[in-house]
């Protein structure tokens, strides 16, 4: 079963993704901040990381380092809700490879970015 770490602070949203992925056959792991996502990284592998952009506090660059040190290979995409992330900010993200998707997530885009 693939697993997606779901990095968020609004429980509502994560949880109705992590129920759509279930539906799936696709795990999740849910926590509220970076830090617990890079720990649980260390510890576990993922097929793909979700996070909301509010939370990341390092520049789109030193975030991707950051990513691919704790998990080399698996996309990173970002759940951006339009009014919430500025045109620099999303084409940031994109130069370094994460994937801007609009809130709320959709799991079949997911798994076209899992499958691509």
């Amino acid at each position: 079963m693939r697993t997606i770490l779901i990095i968020d602070q609004d429980r509502a949203t994560a949880h109705q993704f992590a129920l759509a992925c279930l539906k799936r056959d696709i795990g999740t792991a849910l926590v509220d901040t970076v830090c617990e996502g890079v720990r649980l990284l260390l510890n576990e592998s993922v097929s793909l990381i979700v996070v909301e952009p509010s939370l990341m506090h390092l520049s789109a660059r030193d975030q991707a380092v950051l990513f691919h040190r704790v998990a080399p290979g698996v996309p990173v995409v970002i759940a951006a809700a339009p009014p919430s992330a500025t045109l620099e900010a999303r084409v940031g993200w994109e130069l370094v490879g994460f994937t801007v998707v609009p809130r709320p997530v959709d799991v079949e885009d997911v798994l076209k970015i899992t499958a691509g």
